[in-house]
């Protein structure tokens, strides 16, 4: 197959609350042979927030990114659901409204910039299923997780509304998503089918509604552990913080004792690559990984 080459929107939690992310993105790109160029201009992506309170900022702001990978030629891959989601929402508006996109590009113009629409957006997820290829993943595997069984959690953003983002040009079922599914089974892992693997973690609410947050995402733990899953593995980023990190005070309100490792994507594609436990960023857990 020909060369891959994307670049590479981190967003801020991969390289600050989550830097395991970011190492094991670049080491799966690296085994699989895939080029990335890391939008090093970039900025943050709004996280959902700056947009309850300006939404044509937050336009502004993504357009500006998307912008780099317009001037680069590249397909722009994301490794966080909610950054996938507001520059998803932010190409979309602008692509299908001549006027607010002339004027964001008036904004964008007093820092040289034009957003002309010509770079696809896409999850690292959805990359590595649509165009690396599930049967090519499956010929790369070195250490099959066959005595794993691993519980996807898809998180809201990466398949909700399912036409702006997803596998097969955004035909990702949100009441039934399959490609984490399909991409431990190409690991040779066993998937956890469980109720709550399409469901919110509680991350966006943490701040506002403490005990709701802990429900929510105590509700998708123990259905997982309910199901003898071994690990739980999400394409978020702030899945992965708020169910990795608050497990202590999810399980007093939820009663019971939690103990589940919490897996990125690219770590769970990474450790079946055969890349080092460094690589992998194990260390970075709050909840202890035993392979």
């Amino acid at each position: 197959m020909s060369k891959l080459h994307y670049a590479l929107f981190t967003g801020c939690t991969a390289k600050q609350s989550t830097p395991e992310l970011l190492s094991s993105t670049l080491a799966v790109a690296e085994k699989l042979g895939i080029e990335i160029t890391i939008l090093e201009e970039a900025s943050c992506c709004g996280a959902s927030h700056l947009q309850d309170f300006d939404e044509f900022l937050a336009h502004v702001l993504n357009a500006r990114n998307i912008c780099y990978a317009e001037k680069l030629g590249l397909t722009m891959i994301t490794i966080c659901n909610t950054c996938q989601l507001n520059s998803a929402m932010t190409k979309h508006a602008l692509d299908t409204n001549p006027e607010l996109k002339s004027k964001v590009n008036e904004k964008l113009a007093e820092v040289g910039l034009e957003y002309k629409g010509t770079s696809e957006i896409k999850h690292f997820l959805y990359t590595l299923i649509d165009e690396y290829g599930l049967d090519n993943i499956k010929e790369k595997v070195e250490v099959p997780l066959s005595k794993f069984n691993i519980a996807p959690f898809y998180g809201c953003h990466n398949i909700r509304p399912s036409e702006l983002h997803g596998k097969n040009n955004g035909k990702e079922n949100s009441y039934n998503p399959t490609s984490l599914d399909e991409l431990i089974n190409a690991l040779e892992g066993n998937p956890v089918d469980y109720a709550s693997k399409n469901k919110c973690c509680g991350f966006h609410v943490e701040l506002q509604a403490n005990h709701t947050s802990e429900v929510l995402a105590g509700n998708a733990l123990l259905d997982a552990l309910d199901n003898n899953a071994d690990m739980v593995v999400t394409p978020c980023p702030l899945c992965h913080l708020k169910m990795d990190t608050y497990q202590d005070s999810i399980g007093n309100v939820m009663g019971r004792d939690i103990e589940l490792p919490v897996l990125h994507m690219p770590q769970m594609v990474a450790l079946a690559l055969g890349c080092t436990e460094q690589e992998i960023g194990l260390k970075y857990h709050v909840t202890k990984v035993n392979l």
